[in-house]
């Protein structure tokens, strides 16, 4: 994250949500607050406070079920191999799931744990669906937010 980073706290049915944009777009949806300054109102016409005004909106409507796909220019960065991650986790579509290991084998990768250390490091939860990976098995897996949260996000979407 850098300088022009701006934060907002956002109240959620999971939990409050920490998002971070710069001017090129949002940087993360977060479980714990980071060392970002906090933008004190949303009334200002920079791009990141844009950002994070539209970013509020549509989790809103997810939240309310009448979202299913986002349009939030982002501006994340991770190596070539978590950018691959997750843009196969932005093609899950809502109220599905699929596991590691199809992630990995669209991937053409038999690195399924490397996959999963990826989906850890998603720094947009929500929005690039990282809950919507589970184990080959059908286990419900791990998730930076918590089982919780990731049962409350499958429910949503009635995905379990």
């Amino acid at each position: 994250m850098s300088e022009t980073s701006l934060q907002w706290k956002m109240p959620s049915p999971i939990g409050p949500l920490f998002l971070v944009a710069s001017e090129k777009g949002l940087q993360g949806i977060l479980w714990k607050a980071i060392e970002v300054k906090f933008v004190k109102s949303l009334r200002g016409n920079s791009k990141s406070e844009k950002t994070l005004l539209k970013t509020i909106q549509q989790l809103n409507e997810y939240f309310a079920g009448r979202r299913q796909i986002f349009d939030i220019p982002f501006d994340i960065k991770g190596t070539e191999f978590q950018n691959k991650v997750w843009q196969q986790l932005s093609r899950i579509p809502y109220g599905k799931t699929c596991s590691y290991k199809d992630i990995a084998t669209k991937l053409k990768s038999n690195a399924v744990r490397a996959v999963g250390t990826a989906n850890g490091r998603n720094p947009i939860s929500i929005i690039v669906p990282c809950h919507r990976v589970i184990t080959s098995g059908g286990k419900l897996g791990g998730y930076a937010g918590g089982q919780n949260r990731k049962t409350k996000l499958l429910e949503l979407e009635q995905a379990i």
